[in-house]
């Protein structure tokens, strides 16, 4: 029987082999346990495998995660991609590089309705990136702020990897959800202030000539904030209710939905046709991330059962790298394989196995964790392999993949420095969760 530190090797090193053949994440999940349990416990195994499936996809903090979802595509098919757009251009009114602003603003909005940064970063390349460079924006720094803006999708809440963090790591999913805000707005406006500074330095890279309109008069700021209204009465009924503890994830995220639908019915949106649509989407992605996380909640079982987990607790703890450098060497693995692997997959391997070690370092488990996510988002953006990288160049067909790359590496930068100032000031991410 494989015991200790070789049965993580093997199994980790069997999922990998099986995810770049291909497979599907939870194809490759199964799999393992599959071959795992008859290797290591025999047919009598198989009842625990059961068990498994039928614990996890019936714990209940994950019916949050389809409603999430579920606001999302309700949102997506109710107009309000368009109202959200014509708005906010709006709002952000004529100052020197506004299209700038309003890259990191729309990025950072859609990534509220969606959470996906690859989704995000694919939509702005077919709609924003070809109007900014066509009215005289400098492609490198357009597309920089598409990228790292949508590359906040998984932070801002409400977002469903931190659901499936929350869950597999025992933390709390509302303190989790709510620690996003700041380290999310501090990000953003690390990406403004850097194209502030850029242009201040070098003029040309944003056009004197911005169009035609001018300044927009009071009137349309007006109508362009009434027009915001229903979006953000569904934000408010997600987060603030978590964030004033009246509500759970799971009632807010009910409470998401039903202003999600009126906001439908705003927009003139509302009908059957889109609603089948909606829930159609749903049940696919929800099954499908509730299959995985079941195959996970099994493989770090197994973890277990094979002494895997403490043995490699026991050896990277002894070590003794000291706090800060456990910590560097816990966010640089996650940093690099996201370039290659799927997030959801990569926490689906890393969470059973750092868990333990965090709570023998002693971590505050928020801080960690919101670290973590940050850290895994800005892998998927990191050249040469980063999958949201390939979403944006996938919609802007006129390009060069080169010019993507190297769009890429300061607002990678940014982020690193971003991370560096949440662990210096864990408050930016624990202050929030504290008032729950």
């Amino acid at each position: 029987m494989l015991e200790g530190i070789p049965a993580v090797a093997v199994g980790i090193g069997l999922l990998l082999a099986l995810m770049a053949f291909g497979l599907p994440v939870f194809v490759a999940f199964m799999l393992v346990n599959l071959v795992a349990v008859g290797a290591i416990m025999g047919p009598a195994g198989y009842g625990m495998f059961i068990n498994s499936l039928y614990d996890t996809t019936t714990t209940g903090a994950l019916v949050t995660i389809p409603l999430f979802i579920l606001m999302g595509e309700i949102l997506f098919r109710s107009n309000a991609v368009d109202v959200l757009f014509r708005s906010i251009d709006t709002l952000v009114g004529q100052v020197k590089g506004r299209q700038y602003v309003l890259a990191v603003a729309l990025a950072t909005v859609f990534s509220t309705l969606s959470g996906a940064a690859m989704g995000v970063a694919a939509m702005l390349s077919r709609s924003l990136l070809p109007t900014m460079i066509k009215r005289g924006y400098d492609p490198g720094l357009s597309i920089g702020n598409i990228l790292a803006g949508a590359s906040l999708a998984p932070l801002i809440p409400p977002s469903v990897l931190v659901i499936i963090i929350g869950t597999l790591a025992g933390v709390s999913i509302a303190g989790l959800l709510v620690a996003g805000i700041l380290p999310g707005l501090l990000l953003a406006a690390l990406f403004l202030a850097y194209s502030f500074f850029r242009v201040w330095r070098n003029p040309a890279l944003a056009p004197p000539e911005e169009d035609g309109t001018g300044r927009p008069s009071a009137a349309q700021v007006v109508m362009a904030a009434v027009r915001l209204i229903p979006f953000s009465i569904v934000i408010m009924m997600v987060m603030g209710l978590i964030l004033m503890g009246i509500a759970t994830p799971t009632e807010a995220g009910a409470m998401g939905v039903i202003g999600a639908l009126m906001t439908a019915a705003v927009y003139r949106r509302l009908g059957i046709p889109m609603m089948m649509q909606s829930l159609a989407a749903t049940a696919r992605i929800s099954a499908m991330i509730l299959v995985i996380m079941a195959s996970s909640k099994l493989f770090s079982q197994l973890l277990a059962f094979t002494g895997g987990a403490t043995a490699l607790t026991q050896m990277v703890v002894g070590m003794d790298l000291g706090w800060w450098g456990m910590l560097f060497v816990l966010m640089a693995l996650p940093f690099l394989l996201c370039m290659f692997i799927d997030q959801i997959a990569l926490m689906l391997i890393v969470i059973p196995i750092y868990t333990p070690i965090i709570a023998t370092m002693g971590y505050d488990p928020i801080w960690f964790w919101l670290l973590f996510l940050v850290n895994i988002t800005v892998g998927g953006m990191t050249p040469p392999f980063g999958y949201t990288l390939f979403a944006l160049k996938s919609g802007w067909n006129e390009g060069r993949l080169g010019t993507v790359f190297r769009a890429a590496w300061p607002f990678v930068g940014l982020f690193v420095i971003g991370m560096v100032i949440i662990a210096v000031f864990p408050a930016i991410a624990t202050w929030l969760p504290s008032l729950i």
